[in-house]
């Protein structure tokens, strides 16, 4: 008699929670930024990331451009964007990215890129003429900038310093004790300082945590410290969900006022704006990350 193949037991998974459902991208606003990346043959980490967010902010007629390819010469056991040999360096992207972003005609627009360790500048070349192509032809449009580590090369750091964008980003991502498993090639202190060099260079700073990887409370509490220690401004704070089952597993789903409590406390530590909640990521509303003091007004009106 033939034996029937032994079927693994399901893998115990915490279930998605009410609070983290999103709506499905529609409108003709979607559309129309549909069609701008496509036709400028454009990359986003709202598509590269699996944003959750990506329905929202296409609907409001704006989106997170990824320059420098889709392929990251890292492995970050959290991020949904593909590792291995990247594409050689499209030089005449920045003005492709300029030009969308004029045809779009956004008030404020956000640049982030995947990690380009095998170029010797890091890819920080290509960074600083799209900042500066962008705010040629967009001269009313703020910009942020997520950038990379550099390997903490600052003379990298440097050239996006020098190009001024409004505000420089750059994801500690999780706690120092996780950051070897969560961000593998990357260095908690090395980011931390990172975040330094950009505000001693004049930089509005900002920064973002997931949580739900294993994290302790008061381990949150001490990353605002550090970040806050850092020169670090701004501070998103937002749950992990795992993109696909080759990535780290969902260690837990954290409540809605946990995340309010983050804000509280990073407000009380003086940092001059949190944004906390299950699906904020680093460029949700960023738009008002621009403006110093904006949410500190915001939650002392509050309270």
């Amino acid at each position: 008699m033939t034996e029937l193949p032994v079927v693994p037991a399901a893998v115990n998974r915490p279930r998605k929670p009410d609070w983290l459902r999103v709506k499905l991208p529609i409108g003709e606003n979607y559309k129309h930024v549909r069609g701008l990346v496509d036709t400028h043959k454009l990359h986003t980490i709202c598509e590269s990331g699996n944003c959750p967010n990506m329905g929202e902010c296409w609907g409001a007629g704006t989106a997170t451009f990824m320059i420098l390819g889709n392929t990251c010469t890292r492995s970050c056991g959290f991020c949904a964007v593909a590792t291995g040999r990247p594409d050689p360096v499209d030089w005449d992207e920045p003005q492709r990215v300029a030009e969308a972003i004029h045809l779009m005609k956004v008030k404020h627009a956000v640049i982030t890129s995947v990690d380009r360790d095998e170029l010797a500048d890091g890819g920080s070349i290509i960074w600083q003429n799209t900042i500066r192509a962008v705010k040629a032809l967009n001269p009313d449009t703020t910009l942020e900038t997520l950038i990379p580590d550099f390997k903490g090369q600052k003379e990298n750091i440097q050239r996006v310093i020098e190009a001024a964008p409004e505000v420089v980003s750059h994801n500690i991502e999780t706690v120092e004790r996780l950051t070897r498993q969560v961000r593998i090639q990357a260095k908690y202190w090395r980011s931390m300082e990172v975040i330094r060099t950009l505000k001693e260079g004049g930089m509005r700073t900002k920064s973002g945590i997931m949580l739900g990887l294993g994290e302790k409370k008061e381990e949150v509490i001490q990353t605002l410290k550090d970040l806050q220690a850092n020169g670090c401004d701004v501070v998103t704070i937002g749950q992990y969900l795992q993109p696909t089952a080759k990535h780290l597993p969902v260690h837990r789903f954290v409540h809605p006022d946990e995340f309010a409590e983050y804000k509280e406390i990073g407000y009380t530590l003086g940092l001059d704006y949190v944004e906390s909640g299950p699906l904020v990521r680093s460029s949700y509303h960023s738009e008002k990350h621009v403006f110093a003091g904006l949410g500190r007004k915001e939650w002392e009106a509050s309270r």
